[in-house]
């Protein structure tokens, strides 16, 4: 009997280590994906090496695509969730609703669908925020940060309201196309992204 209890316990001990950490899943865009860059040298990969000196042991999955829309996270979230069963769900898109003109009301919507089928999942959110140039006007650009910010506010998420905060239009921060940051900018994306994540490891 008293070995069956000491085998019991040292099962649940291992099953708990086995479980304690949980999967954290990237939905993004060209951003998140490191276009332009080797895999490595995107900050997503970088979260991953810093979440391993930091001794927490969370597995990484980055469902980024470049040139994807809030439209075709959506669409690909449901089977994201059902095969991977993340702990927390990144969300970094909008980006190329934006440079495509895309009704701002609409990627709130899609956005907002994505943020409940993550939380009817299990899972918790931290919304990535991103910002429009100026030449696409002011009254566009304004709508499409209102929704970033309305929806972190009224769904109560965790959020960073601009990704590229210190990287967008700055000098040597931006490849030659000016929308996608460099090897160096990526150490600052994950600096951005960091005091908001750890809270809710």
């Amino acid at each position: 009997m008293r070995m069956w209890l000491k085998g019991g316990v040292l099962l649940l001990l291992c099953w708990a280590q086995g479980t304690a950490a949980g999967t954290l899943l990237v939905v993004g865009d060209s951003i998140s994906a490191a276009f332009g860059l080797e895999t490595s040298q995107g900050w997503v990969h970088l979260l991953e090496q810093r979440l391993q000196q930091e001794g927490l042991d969370h597995q990484v999955v980055n469902a980024s695509i470049t040139g994807d829309t809030t439209a075709g996270g959506l669409s690909r979230l449901p089977t994201l969730l059902a095969e991977h069963d993340p702990e927390l769900v990144i969300l970094e898109l909008g980006g190329n609703d934006g440079l495509r003109g895309q009704p701002p009301a609409q990627m709130k919507q899609n956005l907002s669908q994505m943020v409940a089928l993550s939380r009817e999942s299990g899972a918790q959110v931290l919304l990535l925020g991103m910002r429009l140039p100026p030449n696409l006007g002011q009254r566009y650009t304004s709508a499409f940060a209102g929704v970033f910010d309305s929806l972190a506010e009224e769904k109560q998420l965790a959020y960073v309201p601009f990704l590229l905060e210190g990287v967008g239009g700055v000098s040597g921060m931006m490849q030659a196309d000016g929308v996608h940051p460099t090897a160096d900018a990526q150490q600052k994306l994950l600096e951005n992204v960091w005091p908001v994540l750890e809270p809710l490891l």
